[in-house]
């Protein structure tokens, strides 16, 4: 299972990015998704979960209304659109998948991604 993470980059306060998220070597259609990040010198967070049919999602209270995350099944990918980001959004973002259903607990999910650099300057 590979999960390519992509979209990270340098925005200012307010602006927009969007992750894409590629997985390859796992029926993408039965797994949950869900979007982490880490910040230099913190712990991994959680940040977003959808389900296999992309019908249910949740999130972190504090990226609520700003952040929406999104799956295209025949693409094999999950998205995460960041609007109105905040200089403390700023962190490492990865993509995780998990069998059967969402949630947002880090180790419940089997696979990991890279990561991809969000930086968001004030």
């Amino acid at each position: 299972v590979q999960l390519q993470a992509s979209g990270g980059g340098l925005v200012q306060a307010g602006g927009s990015l969007r992750l894409s998220c590629v997985a390859s070597g796992l029926t993408f259609s039965r797994y949950g998704m869900g979007w982490f990040r880490q910040a230099s010198g913190k712990e991994r967070e959680f940040v977003a979960t959808i389900n296999w049919s992309g019908g249910a999602t949740y999130y972190k209270d504090s990226v609520k209304g700003r952040f929406t995350i999104s799956r295209d099944n025949a693409k094999n990918t999950v998205y995460l659109q960041m609007n109105s980001l905040k200089p403390e959004d700023t962190a490492v973002y990865f993509c995780a998948s998990r069998s059967g259903t969402y949630g947002p607990v880090a180790y419940e999910y089997d696979h990991w991604g890279q990561g991809t650099q969000v930086t968001v300057s004030s």
